[in-house]
């Protein structure tokens, strides 16, 4: 019995001994750049605006930051309030009509984010309820760790990236 304790423990000392080729590089830190703030909190930001046919139901609103090459913009509707919370949505969310359909969605650059309407509803006969005092939240994240996070829940987001608060503009 000895023999084979003894055997046993030799066997595991040598696996933990042992080493094997190196693995692949990890994904780099940030150092300030790219649109970080030099904490690694992602640059985020809570906008309030209201579509209009004179701005032909868009708004592009520059980040006022640099933002790097590989970052994606994340954007989210304040889609409902349930006993006081509001309920964040990713974009693009669609509401259906009996006349068609509206969709709020997005594009983004390096340099500013694009909020606008789509759908196949006329805009025009859209209650003040679907066009004005919409707000938004806005993060920028790099691109390789989009894939970690559930980018569908905000909160899931903001507790990945250490987001505790949304700029207001």
């Amino acid at each position: 019995m000895k023999r084979i304790l003894t055997f046993i423990s030799v066997f595991a000392l040598l696996l933990t001994a042992c080493e094997g080729p190196q693995g692949p590089p990890g994904f780099d830190g940030f150092d300030g750049q790219d649109g970080q703030d030099g904490v690694g909190v992602p640059p985020a930001f809570e906008i309030v605006l209201d579509f209009t046919p004179e701005d032909n139901y868009e708004l592009i609103e520059p980040y006022g930051f640099e933002v790097g090459p590989t970052a994606v913009a994340l954007v989210y509707i304040s889609w409902e309030v349930d006993n006081g919370q509001d309920i964040w949505r990713p974009l693009p969310q669609t509401e259906y009509f009996e006349d068609g359909t509206l969709v709020y969605n997005f594009d983004f650059t390096q340099n500013d984010v694009r909020f606008f309407l789509d759908g196949t509803i006329d805009f025009s006969t859209l209650d003040s309820s679907y066009t004005d005092a919409q707000v938004f939240r806005v993060v920028l994240v790099p691109a390789e760790n989009v894939g970690r996070v559930d980018l569908s829940d905000l909160n899931a987001v903001m507790s990945a990236y250490g987001i505790e608060e949304f700029i207001k503009r």
